[in-house]
C-alpha cells in the first residue's frame, strides 16, 4: 500500500513539474486540432493561463470534443420515409404544399428546411394536450401506462430514486408482468446526481422484467465525469398510440415537492397521431445505440399503418445533437424569431443565446415586434443562472420585455410566434442544448395550440416580475461580478 501511494505522489509530482508544458500542449490542440467557436477557444485559453491546474481538470471534464460522427444508424428510418420526404420536398418546390394554409403558409420554408437538414416529416393529423403542471402530467402518464397493451418505451434525462419513480416503477412492473414490453433508457450523468439511481436499484427494476439501457456510461462506474454529450431528451411512447415529450423529468421536484424550488412550472405535450411514430423512431435510435440492440428488426415498432389519425395539428419532430451536421433545434428557434411580425414569447430556464439569436431578438424588438423573455427568479445551476441574467441588459436596451417567474422554478423550454407556430421540447436557449446535448423538440404549425401556449405564457406573467432598466442598473456589485464571471465562462456551459 505504501508503494502505491508513493506511486500516486510521483505521478502528481510529475504533473506539477510539467504543468506548463501540458498547458501549452493542450492549448496547441485546442487551437489547431479542434474546430471550436472562437469564443470557446479564447475562454479555454484564459482558463488554462489563469488556472493552470484547475483548468486542466476542467478540460478533462468539460472540454472533450465529439467529432461530427454519426452515432445513430438511421438507414431503417431513411428507407421507410425517404419517398415521403422527397414527395413533400417536391410539392414545396412546385408551390403545391397545401397542408399549410392562410397565414401558416409563410412557414413552408421552415418545413422545407427541416426536411432537408434532418429528414423531419411534416405530419398534419395530430392531437395535442398541454400539461403545465407535473402532477397532472404524471397522472395522465400513469393512466396511459395502465391502458398499454403492447409496449411502453420510456426515456428521461433524470430519474431520481424517490417516491415518484417508485410509483412509476410499480405501474411499469405490473404491465411487464402482464406481458407488455417495457424499456427504460436513462442518461448516465442525469441519473448520477441528487437521489441517484444505483446499480442495485436498476437490478431491482430489471427483476420485474423491465429492460434498461444506460446512455453514455462512465469509464469508471462511480465517477461520471463526462458532462458533455448528455442525452437530455424526455420521451415516452406507448403502443404507437400515445407519445409524451417536454421538460419534465422523473423526480419529486417536478411535481412541486421540493422546498428549495417550490412549484415547478414546465411544459409537456401528450401527442396522438402520426408524429408519435417520429418520437418512436427517435427513441429506437437512442435505444439501439445504448443497448446495442436493433429494434428496427421488428416492424411492429415503427410501421406507419399502426398509427391512426387523431386530429389536425401540423407538426415536425426535430432532434439534434453533437453528431448532427446542423444545429437543427437552434436553427428552428432562429427561423421562428426571424418570421415574427407581431409577437415572440420565449420561456427558458437557461438563456445564453449565441450572437446571431441575440441580434435577431434585438432586431425584431427594434422593428416593432412585441418580444418577451421569461426566465426563473432562482437558480438551480448558479453559474448558468447568472450568465442568463447577464443577457437581460442586452435585451432591455433593445426594448425587449424581460421577466422573472416568481411562483417557484421555471423550467419551460418554449418559443411562440404570432399565435401561429411554436416549438416545445427539451432544448434550452443555450450553447449546451444547441451543440453539446442530444435534444428533441416538437415544432408545431397550428394556431390553436400556439394560442394555448401563449395564453399560458400570459397567465405566467401574473406570477412574474418585470425586469426594468432602472432596477437592473442598480444591481449590487456582487451581482455584477457574478454575472461577468459567469458570462465569461458561458461558452463552456
Amino acid at each position: 500500500m505504501a508503494e502505491f501511494w508513493r506511486g500516486v505522489q510521483d505521478v502528481i509530482g510529475w504533473f506539477g513539474r510539467n504543468l506548463i508544458l501540458i498547458n501549452i500542449l493542450l492549448a496547441f490542440i485546442i487551437v489547431f486540432f479542434q474546430r471550436r467557436d472562437p469564443k470557446a477557444v479564447w475562454t479555454w485559453l484564459l482558463v488554462l493561463i489563469f488556472l493552470p491546474g484547475v483548468g486542466f481538470l476542467l478540460y478533462l471534464i468539460l472540454g472533450q470534443n465529439m467529432h461530427k460522427r454519426k452515432m445513430f444508424k438511421t438507414k431503417a428510418i431513411e428507407d421507410q420515409i425517404s419517398g415521403v420526404i422527397l414527395q413533400q420536398e417536391e410539392t414545396i418546390k412546385k408551390d403545391e404544399f397545401y397542408e399549410l394554409e392562410g397565414e401558416l403558409k409563410e412557414y413552408t420554408d421552415l418545413v422545407y428546411y427541416n426536411l432537408k437538414s434532418a429528414n423531419c416529416l411534416y405530419r398534419n393529423d395530430n392531437e395535442v394536450v398541454l400539461y403545465a403542471d407535473g402532477k397532472e402530467k404524471f397522472a395522465a402518464l400513469l393512466q396511459d401506462i395502465e391502458n398499454a397493451e403492447k409496449f411502453i418505451h420510456v426515456q428521461y434525462y433524470i430519474i431520481r430514486n424517490d417516491p415518484l419513480f417508485w410509483t412509476l416503477e410499480e405501474a411499469l412492473a405490473k404491465k411487464a408482468q402482464e406481458g407488455v414490453e417495457v424499456r427504460i433508457l436513462y442518461d448516465s450523468m442525469g441519473c448520477s446526481i441528487g437521489n441517484r439511481m444505483r446499480e442495485a436499484d436498476w437490478e431491482k427494476v430489471r427483476s420485474h422484467g423491465i429492460r434498461t439501457a444506460e446512455f453514455f456510461p462512465a469509464f469508471l462506474k462511480k465517477f461520471q465525469l463526462r458532462i458533455n454529450y448528455r442525452n437530455h431528451r424526455k420521451i415516452v411512447v406507448i403502443d404507437n398510440e400515445i407519445a409524451y415529450v417536454g421538460g419534465f423529468n422523473i423526480g419529486m421536484e417536478y411535481v412541486g415537492a421540493d422546498e428549495k424550488f417550490g412549484y415547478w412550472r414546465d411544459n409537456h405535450l401528450r401527442i396522438r397521431g402520426s408524429s408519435v411514430l417520429d418520437l418512436q423512431n427517435r427513441f429506437i435510435l437512442d435505444w439501439n445505440y445504448a443497448a446495442k440492440e436493433n429494434l428496427f428488426a421488428n416492424s411492429v415498432y415503427f410501421l406507419q399503418q399502426n398509427v391512426r389519425r387523431r386530429g389536425s395539428v401540423g407538426m415536425q419532430i426535430v432532434s439534434s445533437g453533437p453528431d448532427s451536421k446542423y444545429q437543427n433545434v437552434r436553427n428552428n428557434y432562429l427561423k421562428l424569431i426571424n418570421k415574427a411580425k407581431s409577437n415572440i414569447y420565449i420561456q427558458s430556464p437557461y438563456f445564453i443565446p449565441d450572437d446571431v439569436i441575440l441580434d435577431a431578438l434585438r432586431l425584431a424588438s427594434m422593428s416593432g415586434v412585441d418580444v418577451r423573455v421569461m426566465i426563473p427568479c432562482k437558480p438551480d445551476h448558479p453559474f448558468v443562472y447568472w450568465a442568463t441574467y447577464s443577457y437581460m441588459e442586452d435585451l432591455l436596451d433593445a426594448g425587449v420585455k424581460c421577466y422573472t417567474y416568481d411562483n417557484g422554478f421555471l423550467h419551460v423550454k418554449t418559443v411562440m410566434v404570432d399565435g401561429l407556430a411554436c416549438s416545445v421540447g427539451t432544448a434550452n436557449m443555450d450553447f449546451r442544448s444547441f451543440c453539446l446535448n442530444f435534444e428533441v423538440n416538437a415544432v408545431i404549425y397550428d394556431a390553436a395550440t400556439t394560442q394555448m401556449l401563449e395564453d399560458q405564457f400570459l397567465h405566467d406573467l401574473r406570477s412574474s416580475t418585470m425586469i426594468t432598466s432602472y432596477a437592473y442598473e442598480r444591481r449590487s456589485l456582487r451581482v455584477r461580478l457574478k454575472e461577468q464571471i459567469s458570462r465569461l465562462l458561458s461558452p463552456l456551459m
